[in-house]
């Protein structure tokens, strides 16, 4: 397999060195608007099957060029979401399979917005889906760690865990501290900003889908391995749009631990305005207000080596047994940050992402995984890929719970 990695950022770093210890795959190319960065993680990781190459990603024209130059056969995107309709459509246009770890960006209901979704997740991809399938090309989407392994989780649980599946509820927590900042987000900013102040999405069979105001119903979560409790609360994601196009299941609800002080920045940063990407004009240059809280803030990428703790990443299903009787558990993913520092020297955020995307890409090159169309996570078997997961050293694990 030939692939066109669009990031060499923390994700696209992380791929790479996950994919070296692999030989699923023949070349892959590193690219990036700063070339220099692509250059410096290729040459880091010293594998001669990797090379770097500028491109810049709201350039459909440039990103087709550079795909066929090196006959890729599949693109992957390790940029944030508001980069995916030029690559999504560069990729269909170079008749190159696709990748990404987040969909396409939602658009808050113009009226009652924390009632009513108004354009969901992902809704450009799938409504290409026919095009892609009829092409006889694959565009696998939402394949990261949430989404992408909550969604293979939530598969699991219906196919082998559950007769009938009640709730399909994903939960993210984390002990991870960083140490030096005061406020020092793991992931992009960027994004973050993006899911945590929009509208969540929940879907009920009985009512659909339906939004409620960021941050709400909050609960207690317990995690496991020692993680302990975490205060979750509503963030919208794409879980809630995949996992009901293919898991028989009754309502499906994404909480995120963010903590009260992260909610409080994120707050904040929404009364004056710093969470908007409309640009505004800052002393004759039009500058976007999000654009400058991240630059403004560490490179999530560089924490590695301040960063202490786990991150827990998982879904949580309740319904009913073989025997009838009620049944609840949660399928999860811990990746520990000093483990992913010293078999990769990346933070395990960025490295639990990657690893996902890796097995997938793994998967689809000796054809386990193959489909055409646009097609989530829970539209494959999942066993393959947890299987290969635990190959990677690093496995899932299922706690049974009381119900």
């Amino acid at each position: 397999m030939r692939v066109l990695v669009i990031g060499a950022g923390g994700v696209g770093e992380a791929i790479a060195a996950i994919a070296r210890r692999r030989d699923f795959w023949e070349r892959m190319v590193l690219a990036d608007v700063d070339l220099a960065r692509a250059e410096r993680v290729t040459q880091r990781l010293g594998d001669g099957r990797l090379a770097a190459a500028r491109v810049d990603a709201t350039n459909e024209g440039e990103i087709v060029a550079l795909a066929r130059e090196e006959r890729a056969d599949l693109i992957l995107n390790a940029c944030d979401p508001r980069f995916n309709p030029p690559i999504f459509a560069a990729a269909r246009a170079a008749g190159c399979n696709y990748l990404d770890m987040a969909m396409t960006l939602s658009e808050p209901h113009p009226d009652k917005p924390h009632e009513q979704p108004g354009v969901m997740l992902g809704d450009a991809q799938f409504a290409a889906a026919a095009d892609w399938e009829q092409a006889g090309l694959l565009a696998l989407v939402g394949m990261g760690v949430e989404p992408g392994f909550a969604d293979v989780a939530a598969r699991y649980a219906a196919d082998h865990l559950f007769a009938t599946v009640d709730e399909v509820a994903v939960r993210d927590g984390a002990d991870l501290v960083v140490e030096g900042y005061d406020f020092a987000p793991t992931f992009s900013i960027w994004t973050t900003i993006e899911e945590c102040l929009n509208p969540p999405l929940i879907w009920e069979r009985e009512r659909g889908f339906y939004t409620t105001p960021p941050f709400s119903e909050p609960e207690t979560f317990v995690f496991p391995e020692g993680i302990g409790p975490v205060e979750c609360v509503n963030v919208e994601h794409e879980e809630v749009v995949l996992v009901p196009r293919w898991v028989d299941c009754r309502r499906v609800t994404f909480k995120y631990g963010l903590g009260d002080e992260f909610i409080e920045v994120l707050k904040t940063l929404h009364k004056l305005g710093l969470d908007s990407n409309t640009p505004v004009d800052v002393r004759g240059q039009r500058v976007s207000p999000r654009d400058v809280v991240a630059a403004a803030l560490p490179n999530p990428a560089e924490l590695g080596d301040r960063m202490k703790g786990r991150t827990c990443a998982g879904t949580y299903v309740t319904g009913t047994g073989s025997d009838g009787s009620p049944k609840a558990a949660y399928v999860y993913h811990v990746a520990d940050n000093e483990t992913t520092m010293a078999l990769d020297g990346c933070q395990a955020v960025v490295w639990q992402t990657a690893v996902m995307a890796v097995v997938a890409l793994e998967l689809l090159a000796d054809a386990t995984w193959s489909g055409a169309g646009v097609l989530g996570p829970e539209a494959f078997d999942a066993l393959p890929f947890l299987d290969l997961l635990a190959e990677h050293g690093s496995p899932h694990a299922v706690e049974r719970r009381a119900p």
